[in-house]
């Protein structure tokens, strides 16, 4: 039985007509125009910038670990109980078992790249969902189907047969650009400001393997009435210098006449990164929106304005969870429709905690005295 298989009558797309889309009938490459313009380029440029900026990676990781878990209710007790075990051991990429792998995965693409796409895999008699499956961005490119509202996942090998049910794929874009497929990565704006980050700790390295590996300047001034004996003793002092530096031991470099030894580059002033480095960390920060305290920056600041921060972060994950839901529950329905269960389903997130207990129990007294004092105002 084709559970995917819709009624033409029951499809409302197909009656749509849209106003405001670009005219791409008459595009000389429609097919270019179809397609999102996430290159292999973007994609290997974001990679770099997670493995060349730790603080990138940190935060992208930190903002999965702080989205929290989930659960699916079910409206009836049977089908509850097999969607609970099948959430806990459905197979996923990279040899892990459970939902919770191929979600955290799933978000990394999607902060990461600005789209995820998903597959659900179904057993070889089509009878259940055998495995989830996260698609490399490499491999596959999002594209419009026929509507504005439609998406369609294709692969960029052109040898390998299209995907047969899109009903299957789940493509997710982040903060689509208006009149496109396209999604935004969260760390577009970031090359530049990190590019100068990088060439920043790039010449400290430099200036650090001079400083280390310290370079001397040997000047041996002779004496003008003796020039027979001057290119025996500058050989004779290069040769016991070169012993000296050689010596895996601490020794002393003991010469006679006018010599002058100093070491290169120790008059010129390096210079102070503390500044400039701190303005391209609160650039990059500001966009990936954890407060600085949750990645270790111990920058001075007061504790009403961790609070604050902490607010912000829980509305920005709050954001991440109703692009993850929509997903979540197309994987569950599938589940239970596959094995003649009712599809009625809840997701309900876990409350996101960033606050300390003692504050919320506060802020919950105090709404406490506020209703009771309104509550007296009111039959008075």
């Amino acid at each position: 039985m084709n559970f995917f298989k819709r009624n033409k009558k029951e499809t409302k797309s197909d009656a749509l007509v849209f106003q405001t889309p670009s005219s791409s009938h008459s595009h000389p490459f429609k097919t270019l125009y179809d397609y999102s313009p996430l290159t292999r380029t973007e994609i290997e440029l974001y990679s770099s910038l997670k493995e060349a900026v730790p603080i990138i990676d940190a935060a992208i990781d930190k903002t999965i670990r702080l989205i929290g878990n989930f659960e699916v209710k079910a409206a009836d007790k049977r089908a509850g109980r097999a969607l609970d075990e099948f959430l806990s051991t459905v197979y996923c990429s990279g040899g892990s078992y459970g939902i919770y792998p191929f979600i955290t995965t799933y978000l990394n693409e999607l902060l990461t790249y600005g789209q995820a796409v998903g597959e659900i895999v179904l057993s070889s008699d089509n009878s259940t969902v055998a495995a989830l499956y996260n698609a490399s961005l490499r491999d596959v490119t999002i594209k419009a189907d026929g509507s504005p509202l439609n998406l369609k996942v294709v692969l960029n090998d052109a040898s390998l047969s299209e995907p047969v049910c899109q009903s299957l794929i789940m493509p997710t874009l982040l903060n689509p650009e208006p009149g496109t497929v396209r999604g935004t990565s969260i760390l577009r704006g970031l090359p530049y400001v990190s590019g100068i980050l990088l060439k920043i700790f790039d010449s400290i390295g430099s200036n650090w393997e001079r400083v280390g590996n310290v370079r001397f300047a040997v000047t041996y001034r002779p004496d003008s009435n003796s020039p027979s004996v001057t290119k025996k003793q500058d050989k004779q002092i290069a040769d016991e210098w070169s012993a000296a530096m050689r010596s895996k031991e601490v020794c002393d470099f003991v010469s006679v006449g006018d010599v002058s030894v100093k070491v290169i580059g120790a008059d010129n002033q390096v210079l102070d990164c503390d500044v400039p480095v701190r303005h391209l960390l609160e650039q990059i920060i500001s966009k990936l929106a954890i407060p600085p305290f949750m990645l270790g920056i111990s920058w001075s600041t007061s504790e009403r304005m961790s609070s604050q921060q902490s607010d912000i972060l829980t509305s920005e994950l709050e954001f991440y969870r109703t692009l993850l839901t929509p997903v979540i529950r197309k994987i569950c329905k599938t589940f239970l429709r596959l094995n003649g269960f009712d599809d009625r389903l809840e997701v309900k997130w876990d409350l996101i905690n960033l606050q300390d207990e003692v504050e919320l129990s506060q802020a919950r007294l105090n709404n406490a005295h506020a209703s009771e004092i309104e509550r007296k105002g009111e039959t008075a």
